[in-house]
């Protein structure tokens, strides 16, 4: 079985740095996974993600399930196998996609019933058949199947999803069989901060590999991100890995670094990448806008990546004008290498006892707007 271990915190704020050892290798925390939903993750090969040092990506069992389906996946080897993605792999168990689908037909303590989003069938989920799934796929990290709630949400509602998902927690966990496959538990709660303790010393008591916070930036004012994530994290064992789930805007990732959170992943840097939004040290740009028509210096100059050694803002605005692929390929590949650079930074701040100082000069200078 795989372990974990920190190696060094910060004498000023709950950071700390560790290493999370698994079957497909060892990955150093704090850690961003790149968001590879379908096995993929967008614009950007495997190779690609190799030589910018990504160490874990994520991908969604929900979404393998429905399409090659999970039996393929393991027919071909495994998800590693199948996308020739060598390095560790997280898979979330698809709860928030399934809960958001206007087509969820029915939800009950048992499990979930569907239609595919792909094409219309229909699927009924349980905790057990979301483990089945992520151990065909053969992952390094498999997520139980939980439901969380959108901001605002009553108690009622509140109490009701997390009841549930301390239930399903249970049967997974004696579902699970693979020695090699670390398992997550998630905390639920909703926004209600008794809710949130209770759930979280409930899941503990449960048992599993790491902990994640689960249902967090659904809209809910950013102070209040923060205090439930201190209440939670604060409660969860020490001598585990704790993944926030979802969460990655820099300067939020810096705040549940300093609360003492381990993982992180995000669609932003992919998504945005794709649509002429790139990060920079200052802060995010907008590549389509016309001031960088004749700018002829980098995407940005404090950036050691390929991107910025080799091309302009104005040819990167030239081809998302030009509507070329390439232009989400170069800016993907530039964001990802931004986070990734900004996590190896921070972990060096942390070992130096520098994180707090670290902290501060980012957010003096880093504009989120």
């Amino acid at each position: 079985m795989s372990s974990f271990s920190v190696t060094g915190v910060s004498s000023r704020t709950a950071a700390r740095v560790g290493l999370l050892h698994l079957a497909h290798g060892t990955v150093e925390t704090p850690n961003f996974m790149p968001v590879g939903t379908q096995g993929s993750v967008k614009a950007i090969s495997s190779e690609e993600l190799e030589e910018i040092g990504a160490d874990i990506i994520l991908s969604n069992a929900y979404h393998l399930y429905l399409r090659p389906g999970h039996d393929l996946i393991a027919r071909a080897g495994g998800l590693h196998q199948f996308m020739q993605w060598h390095r560790p792999i997280l898979t979330d168990s698809g709860g928030y996609q399934i809960f958001s689908l206007p087509a969820l037909v029915k939800m009950t303590d048992e499990g979930v019933t569907f239609q595919s989003h792909i094409d219309g069938s229909t699927h009924f989920l349980t905790p057990e058949k979301v483990l089945e799934v992520q151990e065909a796929l053969g992952v390094d990290i498999a997520m139980m199947f939980d439901q969380p709630v959108a901001y605002p949400a009553t108690k009622e509602a509140t109490k009701v999803a997390m009841d549930r998902t301390l239930l399903w927690a249970e049967r997974l966990k004696a579902k699970r069989s693979l020695d090699t496959q670390l398992v997550f538990g998630i905390v639920q709660g909703g926004f209600d901060a008794e809710m949130r303790i209770e759930s979280t010393e409930r899941t503990v008591e449960i048992g599993f590999d790491g902990y994640a916070l689960g249902g967090l930036s659904f809209g809910e004012p950013t102070e209040l991100t923060g205090e439930l994530t201190e209440l939670m994290t604060h409660r969860l064992p020490k001598d585990q890995p704790r993944y926030m789930m979802g969460v990655g805007h820099p300067t939020d990732i810096l705040a549940a670094v300093a609360r003492g959170v381990d993982l992180f992943d995000c669609v932003l840097p992919t998504r945005l990448g794709r649509n002429g939004c790139a990060y920079t040290t200052y802060g995010r740009i907008n590549m389509k806008n016309a001031q960088y028509v004749a700018d002829f210096g980098p995407l940005d100059p404090d950036c050691s990546c390929k991107v910025c050694q080799k091309h302009s803002r104005a040819y990167l605005r030239h081809l998302y004008k030009s509507g070329e692929i390439l232009a989400a390929r170069l800016v993907t590949y530039h964001n990802l290498h931004f986070y990734l650079n900004l996590m190896r930074r921070l972990r060096e701040a942390i070992r130096r006892d520098q994180f707090s100082e670290f902290k501060s000069g980012f957010e003096r200078s880093y504009d989120e707007d």
